[in-house]
């Protein structure tokens, strides 16, 4: 009885679907990085790093033998371990390149016998080198830790040859349930529609206290934020626009705005500008909403939120009509 798979292959005919198949497992990324001899940095990005041992403290990873670093961690008595964070998507990209300034703007603290460490990391293991080993095309490097910190700071995730955020496995919610009662989800609960609009109105119910107390409309703010990043705007551009986002009431809040002397229309362009009283107001608001914004997202903890941001920003420009952001300039002048 033949009871192989219909997708089994053999391990050495097709290395790159040995590759593939590597990939499939979910890994963290770091970046390791020593001193050669003549203490010039070294760093390289690896995702091989594991656990060995916690009794002594043993971790492994492992480097190519083509590898320019190869020699600087062979000579090395000690080396770091950084365990890279969610915004260090950029950093892991650049150690990963062959390059002689991979340290060229990073401010680096110094280790043990001054072996660079990097900033804003979730861990970093300082380690001496306990063995090394030869590993078929790479080497093998264990060693014993002998410093460490760490921070709640998001890691950094890398499965089927991209990047990924990590978030925590929660049970399946539930909103608001009735007792005994069968729930519909069809438009409930289970609908995407109904989580984003839910969600946005929440948050945004949270910012109506600022909005009240600085005696601003949702229209009007809508109005000063594209000003801030960007002044003299059509005002018949920007009333369009607007009204593409389902705010219909720009023209009056323009007005408003004017009246209180936080913008200025020039009368015969129509383009409009934030006055310093204007950019001043942004800038309170700005402030207010910021403190919102972390209570709301506290409540997440780090890692969800880095998840639900970089979620929102891949749902917009999957889903992106072409409607601009406020901090996009206008593409055409306007007819005369």
């Amino acid at each position: 009885m033949n009871t192989d798979s219909p997708n089994k292959v053999p391990a050495t005919s097709d290395p790159r679907a040995l590759r593939d198949a590597f990939a499939t497992f979910t890994t963290g990324v770091t970046i390791v990085t020593t001193r050669n001899t003549e203490g010039a940095p070294f760093g390289v990005t690896v995702n091989s790093f594991n656990s060995v041992s916690l009794d002594p403290p043993l971790v492994l990873w492992s480097l190519a033998k083509t590898s320019r670093s190869l020699e600087a961690f062979q000579s090395a008595e000690h080396w770091a371990v950084h365990i890279l964070s969610a915004e260090q998507e950029a950093l892991s990209t650049r150690f990963a390149r062959s390059s002689e300034n991979k340290f060229e703007g990073i401010e680096l603290e110094s280790g043990i016998q001054g072996t660079p460490l990097l900033p804003l990391c979730t861990t970093r293991l300082q380690c001496r080198t306990a063995f090394r080993y030869e590993g078929g095309d790479h080497i093998i490097f264990v060693g014993q830790i002998v410093a460490f910190d760490r921070s709640d700071r998001a890691p950094l995730v890398f499965h089927g040859g991209k990047y990924a955020v990590a978030t925590r496995k929660t049970p399946p919610l539930t909103l608001a349930p009735r007792e005994g009662a069968p729930i519909d989800t069809r438009f409930g609960e289970e609908f995407f529609g109904y989580l984003l609009w839910r969600a946005s109105q929440q948050f945004h119910l949270r910012m109506q206290p600022t909005l009240t107390a600085r005696e601003l409309t949702q229209e009007e703010l809508f109005v000063l934020i594209p000003l801030f990043h960007k002044d003299g705007r059509s005002a018949d551009a920007f009333c369009s626009t607007l009204a593409d986002l389902g705010l219909g009431a720009a023209t009056s809040a323009i007005d408003r705005l004017a009246d209180r002397g936080l913008i200025r229309v020039e009368t015969e362009t129509r383009r409009l500008f934030l006055t310093a009283r204007g950019r001043d107001e942004v800038l309170q608001v700005f402030a207010m909403t910021k403190a919102i914004e972390s209570e709301c997202l506290g409540q997440l903890g780090d890692w969800d939120s880095v998840s639900l941001k970089n979620l929102l920003k891949q749902f917009i420009v999957l889903t992106n009509p072409g409607l601009p952001h406020p901090w996009d300039a206008e593409e055409t002048e306007p007819q005369a």
